[in-house]
């Protein structure tokens, strides 16, 4: 049997690009969270929410076969930041590093929310994420066309989310270049439109009864 290959691709590093005259080109998108900060509630209907803070297209895509996976590396993440894990598609309808972020249009591929629920604050995506060494492995679905599309990948940090705007999102967002892929088109939905901050999912106390589970907010996930 051939072994698989995995190609590893650098990020956008906002803590050190920010800062420099020079800074490489990345498949991520640049983004002024100059203090690794998040988007809540008050900018959901701003463009910062649809791939963070002024975020820009990166220059590179990496390429990924329909149904293969990728892996996020991020670092360190607070244990105490429990919430969802969130992935999205947008097609670029071109070359992504060009694209304009207001058209892009999002289906919703995978999520994963509240693990356990039976102590709160309960065990969630995150805490998965963090015994994973900090990374995350999304599997682009095997039916959609091949093209360039844009990587919304998205974490939410619910830690203060029993409070209006008390959410947390942290949206990062790559460019890949999909190889073969079937037919399917998904509807997608603006990044700007995903959420409300009254939406059951973003306003949530996860210190209080969590035996009715946690709604994950945004569209339903895309089914093939």
């Amino acid at each position: 049997m051939e072994a698989n290959t995995y190609k590893s691709y650098g990020g956008y590093l906002v803590d050190k690009y920010s800062y420099s005259d020079n800074p490489p080109e990345t498949i991520g998108w640049s983004t002024t969270a100059t203090d690794l900060g998040f988007v809540d509630g008050t900018g959901y209907q701003s463009p910062d929410i649809i791939c963070h803070k002024e975020g820009k297209p990166g220059a590179l895509s990496a390429e990924v076969a329909a149904g293969g996976e990728i892996e996020l590396q991020w670092t360190e993440w607070p244990e105490s930041h429990h919430g969802p894990v969130l992935n999205y598609l947008a097609p670029c309808g071109g070359d992504c590093s060009a694209v304009d972020k207001a058209s892009l249009e999002f289906f919703k591929i995978e999520a994963q929310g509240l693990i356990d629920g039976s102590s709160p604050p309960g065990h969630w995506a995150t805490d998965d994420l963090i015994s994973n060494n900090n990374s995350w492995t999304v599997t682009i679905p095997a039916s959609v066309q091949e093209g360039n599309y844009v990587l919304r990948h998205e974490i939410i940090g619910l830690h203060s989310a029993g409070q209006k705007d008390g959410a947390q999102n942290y949206p990062q967002c790559i460019n890949i270049k999909v190889t073969g892929g079937g037919d399917a088109t998904p509807a997608g939905t603006a990044g700007e439109a995903l959420y409300k901050d009254t939406d059951p999912g973003i306003l949530f106390d996860i210190y209080s009864d969590l035996s009715d589970g946690y709604p994950i907010p945004g569209p339903e996930v895309f089914s093939a």
